[in-house]
């Protein structure tokens, strides 16, 4: 979940000072600042002191100097659009935009460099130190790679969803979120509520690990070849690839309530067990990831099961037939058609899978690889355009089972342990619907109460700075169509 951050109504400007707001200003407006590249009219390009040193290399366990070291501010003469900084004397115009190929077989972009980004950090994520890391890991390899920031700190739950339904995305080149899973959640979520979504929801955005949870950020890690790190490792290893401003498309999952509610996700929906961890560690919050750990072992001494029922559409099952049920022909609510499903009070299709009624200690649909920064939960590979994974155990798991099954997730060993209470299946849609009222969601980490849910996957559907390589294989046939480029 995202941590709740000290009141404040304070942004900075890419020279890294405070930008007074005075009183009690609105929120939504402390984006402007006379140092803002993205709020000057000017287009000189006039050129500031740039910090010694390359871009930085990715962090290993082994490999812990970082380039770049000096955490010297960027002077703050540089008024202009488009003036990011540069060698002193070598004013650089902004570049346009360069096109390659992306993994899903269409164009992708790069992020131009000068480059202009609007960072939401939250203050109070993880152990409470966001912003001493900004300041020490990001900022300078960020003044290397002609990034001008525009930083915002958040001030409570939901400000960041707040933020962007209103913000002038037009100013910024991407969106950078520093904090844990929720807050991308957050984002995401307030993009695809504007009345301009489709076109928000292109926006680039970059996930910069700062929270007690930090899934997304070490997918990402994964997918560009780097070693499983954690902490300010596995943070400069993300500052790394936004230096390097790759983007790849990622998948989203959207998630239908019974009471109405619709929901996107990034990253996973969990009941049971790991939402039960999730969201009751919340206590123990400065601990950092440890809290997991320490979250794992107390509820594994009170196991809990959930009935339920459980149904999904598998990969080699999908079919090009679009449902043509009037519930979901109405376009009473915004964002993408989701083709597989019909209403939740209607049986699902014949072709779906449907798992029994039973009891289960916990159900998982994961978009990608990894549950945390130490959690290789899908070693499997990377989720095809349109697919996610999905995990479910039975009842009947002994507590020693699931304690080594936690345990060898740490290195992606835990499809190794030959669990018969274990079930993993690739899947483009799914229907769960929990019987006893029991247990609790936690979707990208945020608390959502138990009712029947069914999500579908939209392929490629946005864009995230990441240093992916290899392509992800489309479904066949394709959902819906590949995004346009990014903005």
């Amino acid at each position: 979940m995202p941590e709740h951050a000290a009141p404040c109504a304070w942004s900075e400007d890419l020279a890294g000072r405070p930008s007074p707001q005075g009183g009690a200003p609105d929120p939504a407006s402390a984006v402007s600042s006379s140092s803002d590249p993205a709020a000057g009219g000017n287009d000189a390009g006039a050129p500031t002191a740039r910090a010694p040193g390359g871009e930085g290399e990715p962090h290993s366990r082994h490999h812990d100097a970082r380039l770049g070291s000096a955490d010297k501010e960027l002077k703050a003469g540089a008024t202009a659009e488009s003036s990011a900084p540069t060698a002193l004397g070598s004013p650089r115009q902004r570049e346009p935009r360069v096109k390659v190929m992306d993994p899903a077989g269409g164009p992708r972009n790069l992020l131009p460099r000068p480059c202009r980004v609007l960072v939401l950090l939250n203050p109070r994520g993880g152990k409470g130190k966001a912003l001493q890391l900004f300041r020490s890991h990001v900022q300078p390899l960020l003044a290397q790679a002609d990034v001008s920031y525009r930083l915002m700190l958040t001030e409570r739950r939901n400000h960041a969803r707040e933020l962007v339904r209103t913000e002038e995305l037009a100013r910024w080149d991407a969106l950078v979120v520093m904090s844990g899973d929720g807050l991308m959640h957050e984002v995401v979520n307030g993009l695809m509520e504007r009345p301009d979504w489709e076109t928000a929801i292109r926006k680039p955005l970059c996930s910069l690990p700062a929270g007690s949870g930090n899934a997304l950020a070490a997918s990402l890690n994964h997918y560009a070849g780097y070693e499983q790190v954690t902490n300010e490792d596995l943070l400069n290893n993300c500052t790394v690839l936004l230096c390097r401003r790759r983007l790849a498309p990622m998948n989203l999952l959207s998630l239908q309530m019974v009471s109405g509610l619709r929901v996107f996700s990034v990253l996973s929906l969990a009941w049971g067990f790991i939402a039960d961890v999730d969201i009751e560690s919340e206590k123990f919050r400065r601990l950092g990831e440890m809290r997991f750990t320490v979250g794992t072992i107390l509820r594994l001494a009170a196991l809990r099961v959930y009935r339920g029922r459980l149904a999904y559409l598998p990969v080699e099952r999908v079919v090009s037939k679009v449902p043509t049920s009037p519930a979901l022909d109405r376009q009473d609510q915004q964002g993408p058609v989701d083709t597989h499903l019909v209403p939740l009070e209607e049986p699902v299709p014949a072709h779906w899978t449907v798992v029994p009624e039973q009891d289960f200690v916990l159900v998982l649909a994961l978009l990608h690889s990894h549950l945390g920064s130490e959690m290789f939960a899908a070693p499997m590979g990377h989720s095809a355009a349109g697919a996610m994974h999905l995990f479910y155990v039975r009842a009947g798991v002994s507590r020693a089972m699931l304690l080594r099954l936690f345990l060898a997730m740490e290195k992606g060993r835990h499809m190794e342990c030959d669990c018969p209470y274990l079930v993993y299946v690739p899947v483009v849609a799914f229907r769960l619907e929990p019987k006893d009222g029991k247990g609790m969601f936690a979707v990208d980490g945020e608390l959502m109460v138990s009712e029947a849910v069914q999500g579908q996957v939209h392929p490629n559907y946005f864009w995230m700075v990441s240093g992916r390589v290899e392509p992800s294989p489309p479904l066949e046939p394709q959902q819906t169509p590949p995004p346009e480029g990014p903005l």
